[in-house]
């Protein structure tokens, strides 16, 4: 039986997601390169756990968009409740912050198309040039945009 949550996604093994969120009121989740790489080693320990495969991602200083895809009967929905649960704990810990990091609930939709899974793809990655953070996707680091286009080997990408 597919899970659902209360905004009627239907969590189903071969599915795609989408998933992102923000910081509250705008704020930077991310203030120094650490806090990317923490980010990233829970991404790929929740991705085996999960068993889930990551097609596209970007972190970005105030926000973060997932692209995945269901492989098995965990709700891809667990994989930014994990990451960034033990995240915003260390976070507050570190920076002596209390409150929420972010804005509610993580957002999902299904990805119900090829269309809209290339759309997304192209999307996601051109968030940094979008937000004016580099001039070029290949200047972005957090992202696997370098993995797609072979420029990077890395473990966070599936074609």
């Amino acid at each position: 039986m597919p899970h659902a949550r209360k905004d009627k996604i239907s969590w189903q093994p071969g599915y795609y997601y989408h998933l992102y969120n923000r910081g509250a009121h705008k704020l930077n989740i991310f203030r120094e390169e650490d806090n990317y790489l923490y980010v990233l080693k829970l991404i790929k320990k929740y991705l085996r756990e999960l068993n889930l495969s990551l097609i596209v991602y970007c972190l970005l200083p105030n926000h973060y968009h997932f692209l995945v895809e269901q492989l098995g009967d965990h709700p891809a929905g667990l994989l930014p409740q994990r990451v960034f649960n033990s995240y915003s704990k260390a976070y507050n810990k570190r920076y002596d912050h209390s409150g929420t990091l972010f804005e509610g609930r993580y957002k999902a939709k299904h990805v119900n198309s090829d269309r809209y899974l290339r759309h997304l793809c192209r999307y996601i990655h051109a968030n940094p040039v979008k937000d004016g953070l580099v001039e070029r996707l290949e200047e972005w680091p957090w992202s696997n945009y370098l993995e797609w286009v072979g420029r990077r080997q890395g473990k966070l990408v599936d074609r």
